[in-house]
């Protein structure tokens, strides 16, 4: 893959690669249309293809915000259409790399020193490239380690990369008004802290030793010596990605043994420690050659306050679930039902989310859990189309929910995703 000896930071300058993005989807729809007109039977398969590549191919020259956001979406797989879930999830380990020149000036810039004369070895290309930085191999002292490298002007960009995508965010999600500014400022300030290599290098530290214990999960040293705000040192881990891991025939035993480390993980997280690693997308897992799975990243974390936590697990419970009162005040706490919707919308709402509630805390009531079952995640999928198509629900569906949901929601999706692409049957009950 071609190496970027520049990438754009400038606010002009990434407004008109995105505009240049922008062309050529219009284009695409232009063709589409005129193809339509002569063949009506055409579906929009060829255009999800062709705006897919063309979106991937503008944001993955731009990293940062922008292409962070591609990655996050290739994680909703039950609702993208399947073309923009592949070619995004590329995002999430594969872009092009900085050249060698800009990762000397990156550590220079750092260090006052070249890695050459850090390391006894540093690898000239880069080992795995993602949305905010790469990775590099290097040696020391017979020790191996792994070198991320944040791109230049990453965090700087944040803020005016969030401004140009919000009008088409707010079109997408239905946002409307003032109230709008709580979900993004929620985003800006968690890309922030992910661009803070010292932050994740005392998170990763905290993490790995709190969840230490959990059969079957692995977790790299870091070092702090050899990091700063833009570069973070680990420990070298061998391991295959997730998703290579599941492309290749493994027993049902390993399968299982991984997808029960991954659920055990996560809800200790949730249910001791009260914050969560919060970006389960396949990148972020490799898994050893005695599947063991092996937890990286830890730059994206969500704490859970105690007013968000309580009412959303209570909705697991079916004795909350099921008792309308009960029900409809966890659904106000967490602002999902709103002091301004009158009976016919409180009915509405909260019909379609008791739906989706008893079919998504499925997995909780069951002491076990088949994450195979086609068919649980084809149900979501359509409860999402539902939504798509009821012109009322979509009407009633902006501004809604407390702000906490974007990443906790996020986080649930993204597990479910990794277990689905497991295939395992793992033990529920916590």
């Amino acid at each position: 893959m071609k190496s970027l000896n520049k990438i754009p930071t400038g606010k002009i300058e990434r407004a008109g690669q995105l505009l240049k993005t922008g062309l050529k989807v219009g284009t695409n729809y232009v063709s589409y249309y005129g193809e339509k007109l002569v063949n009506p039977s055409l579906t929009k398969d060829k255009l999800h293809e062709n705006n897919a590549e063309d979106i991937y191919d503008g944001l993955k020259n731009m990293k940062g915000s922008a292409l962070k956001v591609a990655q996050m979406l290739s994680m909703d797989k039950n609702i993208m259409p399947q073309a923009y879930v592949e070619k995004f999830s590329l995002a999430q380990f594969s872009v092009p790399p900085l050249s060698a020149p800009l990762v000397r000036k990156t550590f220079y810039n750092q260090f006052g020193k070249f890695p050459e004369h850090i390391f006894d070895t540093f690898s000239q290309e880069a080992i795995h490239a993602a949305s905010i930085g790469q990775v590099h191999k290097a040696t020391k002292d017979e020790k191996t380690y792994a070198v991320k490298i944040q791109y230049p002007g990453v965090a700087d960009s944040i803020k005016s990369d969030l401004a140009m995508v919000k009008p088409f965010a707010m079109r997408m999600f239905n946002l409307k008004g003032s109230d709008t500014e709580k979900y993004f400022k929620e985003v800006e300030n968690k890309l922030l802290e992910e661009t803070n290599y010292q932050l994740e290098l005392s998170q990763s530290e905290r993490f790995a030793n709190a969840c230490k214990h959990i059969p079957n999960m692995i977790f790299p040293r870091y070092f702090s010596e050899f990091s700063s705000s833009k570069i973070l040192t680990m420990e070298w881990m061998d391991g295959k990605h997730l998703s290579e891991y599941t492309k290749e025939q493994q027993s049902q035993e390993h399968l299982n043994q991984l997808g029960q480390a991954l659920w055990d993980f996560y809800q200790f997280q949730f249910h001791h420690m009260r914050e969560v690693h919060a970006d389960p997308h396949p990148g972020n897992f490799l898994i050893n050659e005695n599947h063991q799975l092996i937890a990286l990243d830890f730059g994206c974390l969500k704490q859970i306050p105690e007013e968000f936590y309580t009412p959303y697990f209570e909705l697991v419970k079916p004795e909350i679930l099921n008792n309308e009162n009960a029900y409809l005040e966890r659904m106000r706490k967490l602002e999902i039902i709103r002091p301004d919707d009158n009976a016919d919308e409180v009915k509405l709402i909260s019909e379609f989310f008791h739906e989706l509630l008893s079919l998504f805390t499925k997995p909780f009531r069951q002491e076990t859990f088949d994450f195979s079952d086609s068919t649980f995640f084809a149900q979501i999928a359509n409860l999402g189309e539902q939504v798509m198509k009821n012109e009322t629900l979509k009407k009633l569906n902006g501004n809604r929910g407390s702000k906490h949901f974007l990443y906790i929601n996020r986080t649930f999706f993204g597990l479910y995703n990794l277990l689905f692409d497991l295939k395992a049957k793992i033990i529920t009950g916590y």
